[in-house]
């Protein structure tokens, strides 16, 4: 988020998240003698994520990297918000640094630590409508934090993030849910033989004596849990894609002659994509090539991260790397420029990144999506049963919160929009593709509003068809397909694998497992590829690109 402010009219889109903070807001008129205690908007997995009481307009990073990845970075971040009720004190969400200081509009402000929560108390209460900019002066510690997910990740020579689900607050203060975008500006400072890259474009480079910072600002405003930093010996290398939109993609140095048959893909593949739901959203795009191993990609908002390794490794077959970068450019569209308003929207974000992949496989790849479709048929009960219906995911166990990323909501989510295509038509279905994120470009949005929208585009009301499909604990029957048949799930079962934050667990339905040769390489965990079988023609389930979920790569 910027540091300059957005000029729109009150947001229409921020007043839709009044009914997700109606029963928080009341907690933030907090008497002075009250004790400090974390909060949050409500939300119905994560609870305590998020703040209520005011809207962020823009965040102002700067970060001081000291040449070593097992060191705190030294920061300041400057939040640019307005306040939506009278507040005596305010929270923001922040879990693994040193606070120094805080200012408030250049006054010092009190601040302690409640839970993953940083409380703030200015020196006057806030009145409702008042403009504030909150100045912190922290840490950011990339060392990882025990029994949490995500942050900064460590690579072989530097740092870049991974923030999904709720892990942004490990790297710095902010309101760290996705119903809170804003604008972004990043500033980083690192030895004068690194290269940083950020979200958005380059607005300048200083150079000083040893150091060199570079700066960065996004052009649309983005969830907290897409902002990425990349920290490395690397290279930025640029190209055009459809319309002169500028790409660009940071990789190791050494290794920009391997990767770039790979990258000269994307524009071809953004191109693909207008041509299923319009133009690209944003300013630029590209691939972070980060040298970690991770066990899965993440679609930070103008810049995708991938693990090098998924280029590298000859046992992953060409479609399915291919499928794997559209899974993730797919999500700049569904998921960053059209964001969840609630965790729980998350299958609108995983859902439609894994139809897309699958319809490009089917496209380029001759991978019929119908198999894949009837494949999870076949899992859907099981995975019902063991992660939630898709739009009701089971809440994450305590300390892994990546959990939610489970089969539920890939193709398990895909599925609903295959039943929903066959239930609708063709045209109806790719005219709903392409409104949706027209109407909700640069906003967030719910699975309520998508049923509303798929009704209104259909001429008819389908709010029994959603709620069987996106809330049932049974799959309904397939329309088109009486058929297709779904195994119950075994008496006493843990159910399916869960997927790592960022990619398939075995068994999903994301990606090929061992054993199950039909789809390419073996399932991946997050520490590295398992041992894999040769692609082989027939399959039981299509793997997924790598994202947030636990398996063969997976896709976020």
């Amino acid at each position: 988020m910027l540091l300059t402010p957005r000029t729109r009219s009150p947001r229409a889109a921020r007043g839709r998240k009044a009914a997700l903070l109606a029963a928080a807001v009341s907690l933030c008129l907090l008497s002075a003698s009250a004790p400090a205690a974390p909060l949050g908007v409500g939300d119905r997995l994560f609870p305590y994520l998020g703040n209520p009481g005011y809207d962020v307009a823009s965040y102002d990073l700067d970060l001081t990297y000291p040449g070593s990845n097992d060191k705190p970075l030294k920061a300041v971040t400057t939040i640019d918000a307005w306040t939506t009720t009278v507040l005596d004190r305010l929270n923001l969400d922040f879990a693994h640094g040193t606070v120094e200081s805080v200012e408030i509009d250049g006054k010092a402000a009190g601040f302690v630590r409640a839970g993953d929560d940083l409380v703030i108390t200015p020196d006057r209460p806030l009145p409702q409508g008042d403009w504030l900019r909150i100045t912190i002066r922290h840490t950011s510690d990339p060392r990882p934090v025990k029994d949490r997910d995500g942050g900064w990740v460590r690579t072989t020579d530097g740092l870049a993030m991974a923030n999904q689900a709720d892990a942004a607050h490990l790297v710095f203060p902010c309101n760290d849910h996705p119903s809170d975008k804003a604008l972004f500006t990043f500033r980083i400072t690192a030895p004068n033989d690194y290269t940083a890259v950020a979200n958005g474009l380059p607005t300048g480079v200083d150079r000083v004596g040893s150091k060199t910072t570079w700066t960065y600002r996004s052009q649309h405003p983005m969830a907290t849990e897409l902002a990425q930093v990349s920290i490395g010996r690397s290279s930025v290398l640029h190209r055009k894609g459809p319309h002169g939109l500028l790409v660009r993609d940071v990789v190791p140095t050494a290794d920009r002659k391997t990767l770039e048959p790979w990258l000269a893909k994307t524009p071809d593949q953004i191109a693909w994509m207008e041509s299923k739901v319009g133009t690209y959203p944003f300013e630029t795009y590209g691939l972070l090539m980060a040298q970690a191993a991770t066990g899965f990609e993440l679609e930070t908002q103008t810049l995708s991260l991938f693990e090098k390794e998924l280029f590298t490794e000859p046992a992953y077959p060409k479609w399915y790397v291919e499928s794997i970068m559209v899974h993730e450019l797919s999500h700049q569209w569904f998921g960053d420029s059209v964001s969840p308003r609630a965790w729980s929207d998350l299958w609108l974000n995983e859902g439609h990144a894994t139809w897309y992949e699958a319809l490009y496989a089917e496209e380029k790849a001759d991978r019929p999506m119908a198999d894949r479709m009837k494949a999870a048929y076949g899992a859907s009960d099981r995975w019902r049963d063991s992660g939630g219906p898709p739009a009701a995911p089971k809440p994450p166990k305590p300390g892994q919160k990546i959990g939610i990323f489970r089969p539920n909501v890939y193709d398990g989510a895909a599925l609903v929009l295959y039943a929903l295509r066959q239930e609708i038509g063709r045209p109806a279905f790719e005219r709903l593709e392409r409104v949706w994120v027209q109407t909700h470009r640069d906003n967030t949005a719910t699975t309520a509003d998508y049923e509303r929208l798929a009704s209104a585009i259909a001429g008819r009301d389908l709010t029994g068809f959603f709620k069987d499909w996106l809330y049932g604990a049974k799959t309904p029957p397939m329309p088109g397909h009486p058929d297709w048949k779904s195994t119950p799930p075994a008496k006493n079962a843990s159910g399916p694998t869960t997927r790592n934050a960022h990619g398939p667990a075995t068994g999903n339905p994301h990606g090929p497992t061992t054993g199950n040769a039909t789809h390419g390489p073996t399932a991946k965990n997050a520490h590295g590829p398992a041992t894999r079988n040769a692609p082989e023609p027939a399959a039981e389930i299509a793997p997924e690109p790598p994202r947030k979920t636990p398996a063969l790569k997976a896709a976020g």
